[in-house]
């Protein structure tokens, strides 16, 4: 039984449909409201992001993202043997998407299964794959974040609707004799599910409640400035790391400020801070997976370094992953 797990590939997808503010704008005006290009610039760093076509569904977007993450590991999908799906924005009640996704690829046989963490899905998701494998319960793992948030945005509340987008990363876990997932430390406080949240169900065949985003932007930035950096001093105090040893910060794309706050908190410039929420948006559980595949592929991550991964979400959840890749 190996003692370690280590990603050896990844992958992204982003639905063709590319929405610029200038786009934002325009669409809001026609229910008379306004906004802007600066303001949205200004509050969340975010000048674009892409959103899924009618009939395209959670599991479509991370079958692309899988595919080019097997790809890149050089494995096929009859060699996994676990499929994590982290979404809130699932193809259906039930079954999971990941089962679904798993039907897709033709990857039959081992465990599937989605894990709901919103925001922090992927880093949660990665956490349950790195002990199943080091347990010897899996070998070869499909690690995902997949959403379609576009679909439970109020298009009403400018505050929100311009700042999610949809999009797929997924990465390839495998079991490794060499250390490549270094520590993990995962959280929530469930004392502040209402301050981002979609308080919705299905109930007699319709929807009971209101199925779409609702979030005090406010309360969610102050909470997750000082959760992020006491996850990333965790995890780094776990594999015996100092700030100065960190190459990448990956983190959830939510908001520039956000980013900039943890950052400037470890002591990193933000050369060293891997940035797409300007062209993604926030993607939820994918976006931690998304940027770090245009990282790798734009060859600014590259194998050796370590690399810390962090993100924050309603529940309210938060974690963080250190790894080497």
């Amino acid at each position: 039984m190996s003692s370690y797990s280590r990603i050896t590939g990844t992958g992204s997808y982003l639905p063709p449909k590319r929405l610029s503010n200038a786009d934002m704008v325009a669409r809001l005006a026609q229910d008379g409201i306004e906004t802007s290009d600066d303001w949205i610039v200004e509050r969340s760093g975010i000048r674009a992001r892409h959103f899924a076509d009618e009939g395209v569904f959670c599991s479509d977007l991370a079958l692309h993202a899988c595919q080019a993450a097997l790809q890149a590991a050089g494995r096929s999908a009859s060699e996994v043997d676990l499929i994590i799906v982290a979404t809130s924005t699932p193809d259906m009640v039930f079954p999971s998407t990941a089962c679904i996704l798993q039907g897709k690829l033709g990857a039959v046989g081992g465990a599937a299964f989605d894990v709901q963490a919103v925001c922090s899905g992927f880093v949660y998701a990665l956490t349950v794959a790195d002990s199943l494998i080091k347990t010897g319960s899996a070998r070869c793992a499909l690690v995902v974040g997949a959403e379609i948030f576009s679909r439970i945005l109020d298009f009403k509340d400018r505050g929100t609707c311009v700042l999610f987008g949809d999009g797929a990363g997924a990465v390839v876990l495998e079991a490794s004799d060499t250390p490549g997932i270094l520590s993990t430390d995962l959280h929530a406080d469930g004392r502040h599910v209402d301050i981002l949240c979609v308080p919705g169900h299905v109930q007699g065949g319709a929807v009971s409640g209101v199925p779409l985003l609702k979030m005090a932007g406010q309360a969610v930035f102050k909470l997750a400035v000082g959760v992020l950096e006491d996850a990333a001093r965790a995890v780094l105090s776990k594999a015996g790391k100092t700030e100065a040893e960190i190459d990448w910060l990956v983190p959830h794309q939510a908001n520039i400020r956000i980013i900039q706050s943890t950052a400037k908190k470890l002591k990193l410039p933000m050369d060293k801070v891997m940035l797409t929420v300007d062209q993604h948006g926030n993607t939820s559980a994918a976006s931690i997976a998304l940027a770090l595949d245009v990282g790798v592929r734009g060859g600014l991550i590259q194998r050796g370094q370590t690399v810390l991964l962090e993100g924050v979400g309603g529940g309210f959840t938060w974690g963080a992953v250190l790894l080497t890749l």
